[in-house]
């Protein structure tokens, strides 16, 4: 299973989904003889949704180019390195495993934006505007790839670590995510966030209107 750095501490509903996902492929490994893994990384230059192909086409159309905050960093890596990485643990896993690539250093969106800009022939702030357009709702200035308790074991391969994390009995994780399913179905926003929330008690919403629900832990 392909995961993001958002299941980390995460502080929207897409990163706690994730995190449930992990919790879930985990707990597939009792009484199991597939083994299955997963794999967590941060962004991917050039894949959809990249911010790459999203500049490129404001930058074509004549600006503006939108970042939502000037402090906001991302972890990216290529495609040919993700896939060789994914592939690489894909092989050393025995099962239950999370492997968290090294990402390297993070990149702040601006600056890729100035140097997309450039790159064009172009001179940001003069030929192309950027504009800020404030951090979305669930948004993070900065991403992480561990939480903080978890610790890391190296593998044989420098930018693979192992994850420790905690473990979930899988009659439970079973249980929870039928009553999540039972719930979705009922279309109950709150209610179902505030499930999620009980699954993944590190999620905790920012800048969102679920702040409530975290307020009256």
């Amino acid at each position: 299973m392909v995961s993001t750095d958002k299941a980390v501490n995460p502080t929207n509903v897409m990163g706690a989904s994730k995190r449930i996902a992990e919790i879930y492929i985990q707990s597939l490994i009792e009484n199991n003889s597939t083994k299955f893994i997963t794999t967590r990384f941060g962004n991917v230059l050039g894949s959809n949704g990249s911010v790459i192909p999203r500049f490129r086409k404001q930058i074509e159309a004549g600006g503006p180019v939108t970042v939502t905050h000037p402090e906001v960093t991302r972890f990216f890596m290529t495609i040919p390195e993700a896939c060789q990485l994914v592939l690489e643990a894909g092989n050393m896993g025995e099962g239950g495993e999370i492997f968290i690539f090294d990402m390297g250093e993070s990149v702040k969106i601006a600056h890729l934006a100035k140097k997309m800009i450039s790159l064009s022939g172009l001179k940001p702030g003069k030929d192309i505007q950027i504009k800020y357009t404030g951090l979305r709702p669930g948004e993070k200035l900065y991403e992480e790839l561990l939480a903080n308790k978890e610790n890391t074991v190296s593998t044989y391969h420098s930018q693979i670590m192992i994850a420790k994390v905690r473990e979930y009995d899988a009659a439970e994780v079973k249980s929870e995510i039928s009553e999540l399913s039972e719930i979705a179905e009922r279309g109950d926003k709150f209610e179902i966030v505030g499930k999620i929330k009980s699954i993944v008690p590190e999620f905790i919403s920012k800048n969102s209107v679920y702040e409530e629900l975290d307020q009256d832990k």
